[in-house]
């Protein structure tokens, strides 16, 4: 594990010197307004200040979905922002004073979800932020396919949908199983140098229940009843977190400047009341780049690459996703990390990605006084698994997908997102709020 944290730790400061940071350096403030001194850098670029609405206002839309896993879903999802005026010290500094998110989903296979989010900076006009997080959702169509580099062994048939309609008889359900969970999480951050670095801690709780009402020889409770794997039943699970943030994007929502970088830890120890014994080390990078911004209506290119290691007694399905400060990262597989293949189709102790995407503006105008942009954006989608983080040289574990994708910027905060991805194994539909990364 202090050789992972060593590398991780290396290749943070490594990847901050190589964008051309300064942290040591102070410059004057853009504004005499601002109760402190932000880089230039974290300014939102003139036109999107120029079309960046006052006060409060509202986007929402209902979501309607259909997928061969969930079904057709039926819901609505709503965001609340308000801006301040341009008088506002920090109006040209941030992409919000305060946003909420509320979600209420429902599929005609039973998955529920509610949740609300919200999110403040610099809070009281202070260095300080504040996210937050609580949500219910019940999931009896969730997938595993192992922990391990086994989950990486092909299909029995060659598509998942060829492999999902062969499961018959006592074989039906075979990967499937169901989540119940509820969760309360809060994450409070601190500015550093000019906006630039954060630093945070926050607090994660789940009560959380997984079973396999639907077939009693699936996969998951085979392997829970052989000791393979823990967390099958119900936890009650506290989750420490504390990290780095490198920020100098210029718009959070919908980037065109600007690098992210993340190094996270989460631990859940028994000496703190979880029943299970493990931690986490998450680190990822975004960088955002405007292309020949001369010739070329707004075109940008958007690049993700993550890197996550889970160690000690861990329940399975921590070995599923990675957490940021700023959402949860399903991978391998879904709509963030490798889509075209399912959602948790690959797992094990580390699982590392990466993702590309042009995204090209081709038109933007107002319509019923809202401010739409549309984008095309090609993306292309790697990652792999491994046992252990030796082994990462083993680039047979690797998988691709590929696809095409729609955008629609509405009022500079809120992004509705079409992809459409093509692997192997599947092609998938997924449509959200926001941009995959």
């Amino acid at each position: 594990m202090d050789k992972i944290r060593n590398f991780s730790f290396h290749l943070f400061i490594l990847l901050l010197y190589s964008s051309g940071t300064n942290l040591i350096a102070q410059n004057k403030p853009d504004s005499t307004k601002l109760p402190f001194v932000l880089s230039k850098e974290k300014r939102l670029s003139e036109e999107d200040l120029k079309d960046k609405k006052e006060g409060f206002y509202v986007t929402g839309i209902p979501d309607i979905s259909s997928d061969p896993i969930n079904g057709i879903g039926v819901g609505a999802e709503g965001q609340f922002f308000l801006n301040g005026k341009k008088s506002d010290p920090f109006f040209e500094y941030t992409p919000f004073r305060a946003e909420m998110d509320l979600t209420a989903f429902y599929t005609s296979r039973k998955q529920g979800e509610l949740s609300m989010v919200l999110e403040i900076p610099y809070v009281f006009n202070t260095k300080w932020r504040l996210h937050g997080e609580l949500g219910y959702e019940v999931d009896p169509n969730q997938l595993y396919f192992g922990v391990t580099e086994k989950s990486l062994q092909p299909l029995s048939s060659g598509s998942y949908d060829d492999y999902e309609n062969s499961l018959s008889g006592v074989k039906a359900y075979y990967n499937t199983y169901q989540r119940q969970e509820a969760v309360l999480n809060f994450i409070f951050e601190r500015s550093f140098f000019e906006g630039k670095m954060r630093f945070f801690f926050g607090y994660e709780l789940s009560k959380a229940s997984y079973t396999t009402p639907l077939n009693d020889s699936s996969l998951l409770r085979k392997d829970a009843l052989a000791g393979r794997i823990v967390g099958y039943g119900t936890s009650l699970i506290p989750v420490y977190q504390c990290g780095l943030i490198y920020d100098t994007r210029d718009l959070e929502k919908d980037p065109t400047e600007g690098v992210f970088a993340e190094l996270i830890e989460e631990a859940s120890p028994m000496e703190l009341g979880s029943p299970f014994n493990f931690n986490k080390l998450f680190f990822h990078y975004k960088y955002f780049k405007r292309l020949f911004p001369d010739k070329l209506k707004k075109v940008v290119f958007a690049g993700w690459m993550g890197i996550n290691n889970t160690q000690g007694n861990a329940p399975f399905f921590e070995y599923q996703d990675a957490e940021s400060s700023e959402k949860t990262i399903l991978a391998l597989g879904g709509p963030q990390t490798l889509r075209g293949y399912v959602q948790g189709r690959f797992a094990a102790s580390v699982i590392a990605f990466a993702d590309l995407e042009l995204r090209w503006r081709f038109w933007k105008g107002d319509l019923f006084k809202q401010h739409l942009a549309f984008s095309g954006v090609p993306f292309f989608d790697v990652g792999g698994v491994w046992d252990s983080f030796n082994r990462m040289s083993n680039l047979d574990n690797l998988r691709y997908s590929e696809g095409l994708g729609l955008r629609i910027g509405w009022n500079e905060n809120t992004v509705l997102r079409f992809d459409y991805a093509v692997s192997k194994e599947d092609r998938q539909f997924f449509f959200g709020l926001e941009q995959p990364f």
